[in-house]
């Protein structure tokens, strides 16, 4: 969550700083900052509410001198969302600002400690706690530099600090443990940033810093510390996407956009491992030996990619015979598991920089377990963190409802089933040719459902559907975890109160909820179910729901007899169907949000990236 920004150079830095900060408000915010070192000190501007906000207070950033700054976009925790809690955060003496991603564990231990040192309090952040620590050593020591590393070494929790001094003109230094920070380098100019759709725009030349790390830097030069306060060189990589790929291209909105980009990175991350009819993926060691050892294979990860984890688990027992358990990250350290060296934990995270996954996997790794990372973010900290990591090529995801990395997460899920059953040998040769001729056509699939035939379908169900006020969706088997994601969808961009259940769950309980006009989504997928499925319909009908199916072709005439509305998907291999039930499932949120006048890709209270727990 946040997102921070850093410049120093030739150029007037506020209008590089609010052009960084709009391309990292997918990460969620409620107020915006800016502090410029300029002939004046060091002059701070900052806003409650959207970017705009600032950026007209600003001028567009020519309301403020100097080529030296650093940027921030705020997503509460401490505080509420105001000007006065907004970064970035002066200390007391007036010296030193601010700008902080993450979260001080210990900041009423630090607030107690510098008010009895004299310091005061302007805010009700933890920020402002770390802008005083440094102005505390500051004045003690008079070096900017000693003063930050005699500041983070007291500091608990995460955290990513830009932070420039008022007697160090031109400077900026910058350190991280645990929330992502970067480094650009350019010319005559260096950059930070949570994250590189910020500084895309300037240099495509960047460092990945590690915990502890701290960058000292001007314009024209950069010092790199490691944790020890040892001088470090970091590696300098390529981003090889291009700005385009972080700009809405004349889509509306970038979650459709996202939505459309699916054939695309399913084509970049399957295709380059598929080789002569085999699944190929380089660099991941899982032996016979060590699979058939193997007690528990753990799936762990939040949100979307949870339910990426709870497919897995349907998908990996199918074709491996090895049993998996999906759990919360955020549960994961707190309920003791079972894990050791006979277990395989998998993570699964879009931006890599999940607090909450990051956290567990430090915990499986201490208790001796092997750990392998599914991400899409290279240099992020879950896969430097994990003993094996298997990348998704989606490119950069915008829209803060995921789609595209949804899909391509699962899509890495498939290879290492299947490579990881032949490795077994758990699959028929017939059975794994199936599976490798369907992940080869399954973006033509999905481009299939993306017609605009599909999308207009999608378009028109929300039109008639906007209005309802809950939303239930069901299915069984795969279908159960496609109804969660569809589910969070709806939730997330249309905030519409809806609840996914198996539907053999339905007489457990949740049906008592049903009633006249209440939306009922069911999925009917999987053909040796579908009779089920159209049962548990009928029970929801007969009880006065509107219900919404989404079945497989040739299956239309059949559903038509029971359900309300029909959106048919092309069958292709069951254990693949998942993979294109989703998509009109997105649709389907995307257009209610529309209808219901949402902010389709900065939803409220959310962030793309959640870098505290």
């Amino acid at each position: 969550m946040c997102g921070i920004v850093g410049y120093a150079g030739s150029r007037q830095a506020a209008p590089v700083l609010l052009d960084g900060l709009e391309k990292l408000e997918y990460r969620g915010y409620d107020s915006a900052g800016v502090c410029v070192h300029n002939e004046n000190g060091l002059e701070p501007v900052k806003a409650k509410g959207r970017l705009s906000v600032l950026r007209d207070r600003l001028e567009g950033g020519s309301a403020l001198p100097g080529s030296v700054g650093i940027g921030h976009t705020r997503w509460a925790t401490h505080g509420a969302p105001s000007d006065r809690n907004s970064h970035p955060h002066m200390s007391w003496t007036g010296k030193i600002a601010v700008v902080h991603n993450g979260i001080i564990e210990n900041e009423a231990r630090l607030r107690e400690k510098m008010l009895r040192k004299g310091a005061t309090f302007s805010s009700e952040t933890d920020t402002e706690v770390v802008a005083n620590l440094i102005g505390y050593y500051y004045e003690k020591y008079g070096d900017f530099v000693l003063a930050v590393r005699e500041a983070v070494v007291r500091l608990e929790g995460s955290f990513a600090l830009g932070i420039l001094c008022k007697d160090v003109p031109g400077k900026i230094v910058a350190v991280k443990k645990d929330s992502p920070l970067i480094f650009g380098f350019g010319e005559g100019e260096n950059f930070i940033a949570s994250d590189v759709p910020a500084i895309l725009k300037y240099t495509q030349t960047v460092a990945y810093l590690e915990d502890g790390d701290m960058a000292v830097f001007d314009g024209d030069s950069v010092e790199f510390f490691d944790s020890t306060g040892e001088p470090t060189e970091k590696k300098r990589e390529k981003i090889t996407w291009e700005m385009s790929a972080a700009e809405r291209g004349g889509y509306d909105h970038f979650m459709m956009k996202e939505i459309y980009e699916q054939p695309k990175a399913l084509r970049d991350t399957i295709s380059p491992r598929l080789r002569n009819g085999q699944v190929t993926l380089e660099g991941i060691d899982l032996s016979a030996e060590y699979l058939k050892g193997l007690r528990k294979i753990y799936l762990v990860a939040c949100g979307s990619a949870y339910y990426v984890s709870v497919l897995a688990k349907y998908i990996i027992e199918k074709t491996c015979r090895i049993a998996c358990e999906a759990m919360m990250a955020s549960e994961f350290r707190y309920c003791d598991p079972v894990v050791g060296k006979d277990n395989l934990v998998i993570f699964v995270s879009q931006s890599g920089e999940t607090a909450d996954t990051l956290a567990a996997l430090r915990e499986a790794k201490a208790r001796g377990a092997q750990t392998l990372a599914i991400v899409n973010v290279v240099g992020s900290a879950i896969a430097k963190a994990a003993d094996q990591v298997i990348y998704t090529w989606a490119g950069p995801e915008i829209a803060v409802a995921t789609t595209k990395a949804f899909t391509t997460q699962l899509s890495v899920v498939y290879l290492l089933a299947m490579q990881m059953a032949k490795t077994l040998g758990t699959m028929s040769v017939g059975e794994y040719n199936a599976l490798i001729s369907g992940l080869e056509s399954l973006p033509y699939d999905v481009e299939r459902v993306l017609s605009q035939r599909h999308l207009e379908r999608c378009q028109y169900l929300a039109s008639r559907y906007h209005a309802h006020h809950d939303a239930f969706y069901i299915g069984r088997n795969v279908d159960s975890g496609i109804c969660m994601e569809g589910s969070l969808k709806l939730k997330e961009i249309a905030y519409l109160h809806s609840e996914a259940y198996p539907a053999g769950e339905l007489k457990h309980g949740p049906i008592s909820l049903i009633e006249d006009g209440t939306l009922v989504v069911a999925l009917a997928t999987i053909e040796p179910l579908f009779d089920k499925t159209m049962a548990n319909i009928k029970e929801v009908k007969a009880r006065g729901a509107d219900v919404l199916c989404v079945t497989l072709e040739g299956y239309e005439e059949q559903a038509e007899k029971i359900a309300d509305s029909i959106i048919a998907v092309p069958k292709v291999h069951p254990l693949l169907q998942p993979s294109l039930s989703i998509i009109p499932l997105q649709l389907f949120s995307y257009y209610v949000a529309l209808y219901r006048g949402c902010d389709v890709d900065k939803p409220r209270n959310l962030a793309k990236s959640v870098t505290v727990e």
